[in-house]
């Protein structure tokens, strides 16, 4: 199974936009790495949510197995100097945090292409009954999203254990869920659908969830040029 490590940024507004090129540049060369995602903010219309403090930037950054990624990690692995604050200045200020996690990729009607706005999910707490909650979402909730309209990407992320040397804040989030669609306007398009309110009526009968979620419309650039795809 392929995993994948989320890399959060947290900035001051004074720190402007991130280097998105630079980064892009530096996780193509990445060893061990098949593919990698960068997320900034953008703006959707939920009719449910609108969760206000997302993230400067998110990095997702994929590998075949747990190895590649926990050598990436590492003392002296490669990631150390992407989230660096004296290699890279737009760090300076970041409240930095981390998690590796298992992908779970489902097959949608019609995947999309490079251009994408991401609705990043994620789920902060614990289930009463974790197999109960999450066996749920899989044979409930993930069929509801698939049919969600445009619709081009669809994957869940389920915690693992992992050993990192990363200098950045461990999350530990239950779940992760990356909806991806081709612009924000799609994104808010399929949320105002009546799905999105099926789907809303499948979340409120799930099995007890202590905690709270979030939801994040993202721009997502694929990073090209990677050498292990």
């Amino acid at each position: 199974m392929e995993v994948v490590l989320f890399l959060t940024w947290r900035t001051p507004h004074h720190c402007g936009a991130p280097p998105l090129a630079a980064y892009a540049q530096f996780l193509a060369g990445v060893p061990g790495a098949t593919r990698a995602r960068l997320h900034v903010p953008a703006t959707a219309t939920d009719p449910y949510l609108n969760d206000r403090d997302a993230p400067s930037l998110v990095a997702q950054v994929y590998f075949r197995e747990l190895d590649a990624l926990e050598s990436a990690c590492g003392p002296n692995g490669a990631l150390q100097e992407l989230i660096s604050r004296r290699a890279h200045r737009w760090n300076a200020e970041a409240v930095l945090s981390q998690q590796a996690m298992a992908v779970r990729a489902f097959g949608v009607p019609q995947p999309g292409g490079a251009a994408a706005c991401t609705y990043l999910v994620a789920y902060h707490g614990e289930p009463n009954d974790f197999d109960a909650w999450l066996g749920h979402y899989r044979a409930n909730h993930v069929p509801l999203m698939l049919r969600l309209p445009g619709l081009r990407a669809l994957e869940i992320h389920t915690r693992l254990d992992y050993v990192s040397a990363l200098p950045a804040a461990r999350e530990t989030c239950v779940q992760r869920n990356q909806v991806v669609f081709d612009s924000a306007s799609a994104l808010t398009a399929a949320l105002n659908s009546p799905v999105r309110h099926e789907m809303r009526a499948d979340y409120e009968a799930s099995p007890p969830f202590a905690g709270h979620n979030t939801h994040y419309p993202m721009t997502s650039h694929a990073v090209s040029g990677i050498a292990n795809p």
